[in-house]
């Protein structure tokens, strides 16, 4: 029986916020014979708050669960959060130290410092290490400073690491094909990489959906069209709210626009709507994932909202999208992206940050319900073919197995 550490700082664990991804790697990899260990941080990212560890220690998983100490931060770009990722770093290093006898190591990236802890143990213990991209620092922290010359600066603690990362990873999963190809990107290695999207288990947002749609309530001529996920800079929110109002001046208050979700944008965007009067744009808030695919499969048309210079390409929130079988507009400039909604059919690409555009969208959509129709067929096609983690995962599992048999027969 193989041995393997998933190493990862943003994981939910149960009747937590956040995302499942790292604990479905977890659970397929020990449903197909593994002993797995998760090492994650005390610190839960999306509660901003210190775990309760004894409740946790008391829940049934398949697999371990190992932590490390991590002060945490108030603010996901913060000076403190740079310092809690090196404080974390350190206690991985210490952790694996004394415990880490594994055949494998797979760690997600960023938080570039700890992924670095992880990989410069795998060199040191001759096992193989894995990178899981499912983000780019410092490029997508350019989007929020981007300063001649400072942000290089200010940068380039996070770059070094990452290039460090690619130069010693073994394997490389990447959430997209540009996330795959980054550690090549500078030095072309012959080591096995596959992109593996972020996905779900569409049994799982089936259920969900099932058990709560009756608590929705939409009247019969409303129109939804609804946005899921972080309210914050990367995401083009405010032209959302702002062609509800459009929509409702060119006669049509029927067609409601709901916002899923909380990030630091949210109070601002909701007072720009009250202050503006905006009565057809809902706030929704958070909710938990049952309920969100719920409100996504009620809906009509489903918003992959981005603004311009977001770096993001193929996003955790798109499984889920696909998986409600409705039709999309994309707003994100990913050309990676914006070939895949034009070639698979199952939306629309569009202009962001610009209000007529959108409403425009909407509007020519909500007169053509054939198309509708059409496109969300194809997203679920998709989302069955390409996004269902019981099948997608398989990749992961695959290239793991033929690192740690290569490895081991080579010694």
């Amino acid at each position: 029986m193989y041995k393997v550490a998933v190493i990862t700082m943003g994981i939910r664990l149960d009747d937590e916020k956040g995302y499942t991804r790292f604990r479905s790697v977890c659970e397929f990899l020990a449903d197909a014979g593994y002993q797995v260990d998760l090492i994650t941080t005390t610190f839960q990212h999306w509660e901003k708050a210190q775990r309760y560890l004894e409740k946790i220690k008391n829940e049934k998983y398949k697999f371990g669960v190992k932590f490390i100490y991590e002060p945490g931060y108030k603010k996901n770009i913060d000076l403190r959060r740079i310092y809690s990722h090196r404080i974390a770093a350190k206690n991985l290093m210490n952790l694996l130290e004394k415990e880490g006898d594994y055949d494998l190591l797979y760690a997600e990236i960023p938080p570039n410092d700890v992924a670095l802890a992880a990989a410069e143990y795998a060199k040191k213990k001759g096992i193989p290490f894995v990178a899981d991209v499912n983000d780019l620092w410092p490029e997508a922290m350019r989007m929020i400073i981007d300063i001649p010359v400072i942000s290089d600066i200010i940068f380039y603690s996070l770059l070094r690491d990452a290039e460090k990362v690619y130069r010693l990873a073994s394997g490389v999963i990447g959430t997209s094909d540009e996330y795959r190809d980054r550690p090549f990107k500078r030095r072309n290695r012959d080591i096995p990489r596959e992109t593996v999207y972020v996905g779900n288990e569409l049994t799982v947002f089936d259920a969900g959906a099932a058990q709560r749609t009756a608590e929705i309530v939409k009247d019969k001529e409303e129109f939804w069209v609804s946005y899921a996920g972080t309210i914050g800079t990367s995401y083009d929110i405010r032209t959302m709210v702002l062609a509800g109002e459009e929509l409702a001046k060119r006669g049509m208050p029927q067609i409601k626009i709901k916002i899923l979700g909380g990030g630091p944008m949210k109070e601002e965007l909701e007072e720009l709507a009250n202050s503006r009067k905006i009565s057809n744009v809902e706030f929704v808030g958070y909710a938990p994932y049952d309920l969100m695919a719920a409100y996504l499969k009620k809906s009509d048309i489903l918003v992959n909202s981005f603004v311009k210079k977001a770096p993001q390409s193929i996003v955790t929130k798109i499984g889920d999208y696909l998986a409600a079988g409705k039709p999309m507009i994309n707003t994100c400039m990913s050309p990676e992206f914006r070939a895949k909604v034009k070639n698979d059919g199952f939306g629309v690409n569009i202009i962001p940050e610009d209000v007529n555009i959108l409403a425009d969208m909407i509007e020519k959509l909500y007169k053509n319900e054939e198309a509708r129709v059409k496109m969300g067929e194809k997203a679920r096609k998709i989302a069955e073919e390409q996004f269902d983690r019981p099948k997608s995962y398989r990749k992961i599992e695959e290239l793991i197995r033929g690192l740690i048999e290569k490895n081991q027969n080579r010694n």
